[in-house]
Order: structure tokens, then C-alpha cells, then sequence
């Protein structure tokens, strides 16, 4: 039975490897000269930090750190620093904090320092590039909703290109840019802006950060709230086993939105009761004759696959829009389904792509990868083709390129993610999330020793400003370190909204991440 399992763990990814026990010197922490940003005028200061490009040589060379705050409004009852970690990876961290700042509660910003950096290879912290514009923009435009034969070896074609384009271009950074480093520079920050410990909220992929952060440096979690969180161990390990999980997400999300439209033709507006059936037609229709967008680019079926993938996670407030933009797409009139990725965008997908492949193991076999590839494919019916067997974008196509990394991967975390000693971390799952499955909060849960699980029961990615009961119970722990009784579910998602009201989330772009307005 032990050979089996260790068969099994072989082919699906690799086990960790133990850290080793040497200990290097402690990097200098970074002086922070404070100062107004290059656009001032919301109350942000900004500085740069200097940070060992290779912690394995801590007083080797550095790499700058783009790094925001703005001071607690009330400075005698000031409690400690928040620092707000956006998803991705390759949302820009110091835009997050400043897009952000004003869906805080007043509590909150009364009594935290609120604080945002761009992590290593992101924006203006060292932008990673892999494939230029040029090379981005010929390869999304020529895929397609409905791919075709060989679209399989295509897509590892592309991912083998991709890879090397990273090793020519940033060979000198890639290694260096997985979350075992990034979380030691946050606890740089953290020395530099002298606290003994941080608050911590971190969405999406913003958890991952937190997780190894929490793993690494436990006793300097003072509050730690993990939102739309992943499964560590199977995102880092058993990394075909983490997409599969993520491809299934993504189409049952999609399909729950399609099974409304059936059920509420008239408020949806697409597909005349029968949208699952419309939905594949456009695809094909798209590929067969893509609509030419004002930038002059085609926008095919893939275009719309892309743009779907993103906009669902905004849950069932913004259905009717889906499906009014559906409609309009369908007619061949302007629809933010249509538009396809952007330089903005391939600055996203290039760290996307790069940071993943820094972090996670997967099994080399040429075999593995084609037959696991096809196996998720399939499990998705709706996206899956498009999304699987496209070029390298986004989380569920980053196999083809990862199994086929180039680089060293030093700075991947490979110790326990249990943060055991740590203080109580808020963990928030919500039930239908299309991006990261429920039950990787649930798996966060378990696997921390001082986890607890916060569950919205809703659609959508991520929790937090999104429900009235989710957004209470954490802004109260943030405030007093108050947990959220075992097993609480907040239940008390936006319904979907006529199309003539103005909500937020219409339109979703994957290159800006915020937190929303509090419902």
C-alpha cells in the first residue's frame, strides 16, 4: 500500500522537499524614507524598500520594493498596521491599498496604519515580462472558443515557448520571485515600519501570501484574515490535483448562471430558455466570424470565454449584465464580453504565470501532462476547451507552461503551512466560488493549527464587502480579535439586480483588483 501511494504522490506532484537547517544571517531591514506619491492627493505616502533579491544571500544584491501607507486618522487610539494584500498574483499591491482604502470601515481606518506594497516582479516593484505585447496579442487572438484538433499540443507548444521567453527575459529575477521570499519581505515591512507584529488581509491569491507569511513568522500575526482561500498543500504539491478542483469550479459557476437564464429568460435575456445550447453556438459563431473590436483585434469565442471566466466571480448581483451582455454579443454590438486582452492585461499574465510556476512542482512526464490537461478539459465543458487548451494566461492553463519551467525554484515555500504558535486566523469560504473552490477553506481550516472558518453561503469569488453579516464579524476581529462563533454562515448574498441599476462589478478587469463598497 506504501508503494502505491508514493506511486500516486509521484504522478500527481511532488512531495516537499524538508527546508534545510542553515541558518543565513538576518538581512538588513530597509530604511523607508516616507514621501508623496507620483500621484498625491488621497492621503497616501509612499517609500521604497531595498530587499535581498536571494534570501539565500541576505546581504547580496537587492531588489526595490514599491511600498504605500496611510497613518491611522485617529493617532491616540492607533493600534498596529493593516497591511492589504491583493489576488492575482499581479495585482499591484500599492493599488490595491489606495483603490481600497475607502471600503474600509471608519473604525478601521481611525485606528491601523492601512498599508500596501507590489510584491517582487509585479508593476512597479520590477515587472516581470515573459512574452511582449506583440507575442501576447497574436497568440490570444488566434485561439478560439471551440478549439480544434491539436489544440492540445498547441497549447504545450505555447507553454514551452512562454517558459523560455521568461528564462531570456527575466532569467535574472524568475527564480526569485515565488512566496516563500514575498512573505519575507513583508516581514522586512514589518521591521521597517517598527511593529512587533500585523494585521493582515489578503484575497484570492492574497491568501497564499498570508498562509506562508503565517507559516514562516507566527508569533508576528497579531490578526490575519484569509479571504477566497487556497488549499496550500495541494495549490504547492499536488498541483494537477489543485487545477482539476479549479476547472470544476469555474464550470459549475458558470453553469448555475446559464440554469438562471433558463429559469428567468425574461430578466436574463439570453438564449430564449435554452442558454447553455446559446452559449456554445456563440462560441462557435465567434470563431467562425470574430467581431473586429475599435482597437482594430478580432474578439472570437475565446475572447468571450476569457472575459466570462473573470466576470462571474462577481456573484449573482451582476447575472442580468452577464446576460444582457451575452445578448449584446450575440448581436455583434459592444459587450465587455468582447474585449479582448490588453498590454495591461499580459503585464498581469506574465506574473500570473511566472510567480505559479516559481511556487508550484508540477511532474515533468510529457505523458502526465497531456493526459491530465485533456482530463480537466473534459470535466469542463463550458470553459475548459478555451481556457485549458489556450495560450498561458490565467490559473487554469498553467500547467503546460510549469511542467516545463526552466528556472531554479528557490524562493518556493516547502515547509508546514500549520503556523503553528500563531494567533487566531479568520479564514472566509464562500460556497460557490467559481475561482477558489470552498473546499480549499475548508482544507486552510484544517490545516491551520489556530484556523477559523467563516462560510458565505453565496456565488461568487471571495466574501468580504460582499455580505453585511461577513463583513461585520471580520471587521470586528480586525478591530478587537474577536472570533466569529465555529461554524457561523452568513447567508445574505446581493440577489441579482435589474439591469437598470448601476452595481459594482460590471465589467470586471483582471489587471485591478479592489475591495468593494460594503453592501
Amino acid at each position: 500500500m506504501s508503494l502505491v501511494l508514493i506511486a500516486v504522490t509521484a504522478l500527481l506532484g511532488a512531495a516537499p522537499v524538508a527546508a534545510t537547517a542553515t541558518t543565513p544571517p538576518a538581512p538588513p531591514v530597509p530604511v523607508l524614507t516616507w514621501g508623496p506619491c507620483a500621484d498625491p492627493g488621497d492621503g497616501f505616502e509612499c517609500a521604497t524598500a531595498r530587499v535581498p533579491l536571494d534570501y539565500r544571500r541576505p546581504t547580496g544584491p537587492t531588489i526595490p520594493l514599491a511600498v504605500t501607507r496611510h497613518l491611522a486618522t485617529d493617532r491616540a487610539r492607533r493600534t498596529g498596521v493593516l497591511v492589504l494584500h491583493p489576488g492575482g498574483p499581479g495585482n499591484s499591491g500599492v493599488n490595491f491599498a489606495r483603490d481600497s482604502y475607502d471600503a474600509l470601515p471608519a473604525p478601521l481606518r481611525d485606528t491601523f496604519d492601512v498599508v500596501g506594497y507590489d510584491m517582487r516582479g509585479v508593476a512597479r516593484s520590477g515587472q516581470v515580462e515573459c512574452w511582449d505585447d506583440k507575442e501576447y496579442s497574436a497568440a490570444v487572438d488566434a485561439a478560439r472558443g471551440v478549439p480544434g484538433p491539436g489544440a492540445l499540443r498547441g497549447a504545450i507548444r505555447q507553454g514551452l515557448d512562454f517558459a523560455t521567453a521568461c528564462r531570456q527575459r527575466s532569467g535574472d529575477l524568475v527564480p526569485f520571485i515565488g512566496t516563500a521570499s514575498n512573505a519575507k519581505d513583508m516581514d522586512l515591512l514589518r521591521q521597517a515600519l517598527g511593529e512587533e507584529t500585523l494585521s493582515f488581509y489578503g484575497r484570492s491569491f492574497g491568501s497564499y501570501v498570508g498562509t506562508v507569511y503565517a507559516a514562516q513568522f507566527p508569533r508576528r500575526v497579531r490578526a490575519m484574515v484569509l479571504d477566497g482561500a487556497y488549499d496550500p498543500e495541494h495549490y504547492a504539491n499536488v498541483p494537477y490535483a489543485y487545477d482539476a478542483r479549479q476547472f470544476v469550479a469555474l464550470d459549475t459557476a458558470v453553469g448555475r448562471f446559464l440554469d438562471w437564464c433558463a429559469q428567468n429568460a425574461a430578466t436574463c435575456g439570453f438564449g430564449e430558455g435554452r442558454p447553455r445550447q446559446a452559449f456554445e453556438q456563440l462560441k462557435r459563431d465567434l470563431d467562425a466570424d470574430p467581431v473586429i473590436t475599435a482597437s482594430g483585434r478580432p474578439a472570437t469565442g475565446y475572447t468571450l470565454a476569457y472575459r466570462l471566466m473573470f466576470n462571474i466571480n462577481s456573484g449573482k448581483e451582476v447575472w442580468p449584465y452577464l446576460g444582457e451582455a451575452l445578448r449584446a454579443a450575440q448581436a455583434r454590438q459592444g459587450s465587455f464580453l468582447l474585449s479582448p486582452p490588453s498590454p495591461a492585461s499580459f503585464d498581469f499574465l506574465n506574473v500570473n504565470m511566472a510567480v505559479e510556476c516559481a511556487d508550484r512542482t508540477y511532474p515533468t512526464n510529457p505523458l502526465l501532462l497531456g493526459a491530465l490537461v485533456s482530463a480537466h478539459v473534459a470535466s469542463a465543458p463550458l470553459l475548459g476547451p478555451p481556457i485549458g487548451l489556450g495560450p498561458p494566461t490565467y490559473d487554469h492553463n498553467h500547467a503546460p507552461t510549469c511542467a516545463q519551467w526552466p528556472a531554479e525554484r528557490p524562493s518556493r515555500f516547502e515547509g508546514s503551512y500549520r503556523a503553528a504558535g500563531s494567533a487566531p486566523i479568520l479564514i472566509l469560504g464562500t460556497t460557490g466560488d467559481p475561482d477558489t473552490p470552498y473546499q480549499d477553506a475548508r482544507a486552510l481550516a484544517r490545516t491551520l493549527d489556530n484556523g477559523r472558518l467563516l462560510t458565505f453561503n453565496a456565488e461568487g469569488h471571495t466574501a468580504y464587502n460582499r455580505s453585511a453579516c461577513v463583513s461585520a464579524l471580520v471587521n470586528d476581529y480586525l478591530a478587537t480579535l474577536a472570533l466569529p462563533a465555529r461554524g457561523t454562515v452568513c447567508a445574505d448574498e446581493t440577489p441579482p439586480q435589474p439591469p437598470t441599476l448601476r452595481t459594482e462589478g460590471i465589467a470586471v478587469d483582471e489587471t485591478r483588483d479592489v475591495i468593494p463598497a460594503p453592501r
